[in-house]
């Protein structure tokens, strides 16, 4: 189902906001090895993101 996809990723391009502040204020703080970590926990939720919104996009077409 679309919406499934949707929401999941939805739910990854929030954990990916989420991972971003931290990472801003651990950089900011001084704490390059916090930030790196948030960072790549960001770029992961933003790749999976990418792929459910993709799954979404190509089983929203296929309901049409």
């Amino acid at each position: 189902m679309a919406k499934d996809e949707h929401n999941k990723a939805a739910e990854h391009h929030e954990n990916a906001a989420k991972s971003h502040r931290a990472a801003a204020e651990h950089h900011g703080k001084g704490d390059h090895t916090k930030g790196k970590e948030h960072s790549t926990s960001a770029q992961q939720h933003s790749q999976s993101a990418g792929k459910h919104s993709e799954q979404a996009h190509t089983k929203s077409q296929q309901q049409n």
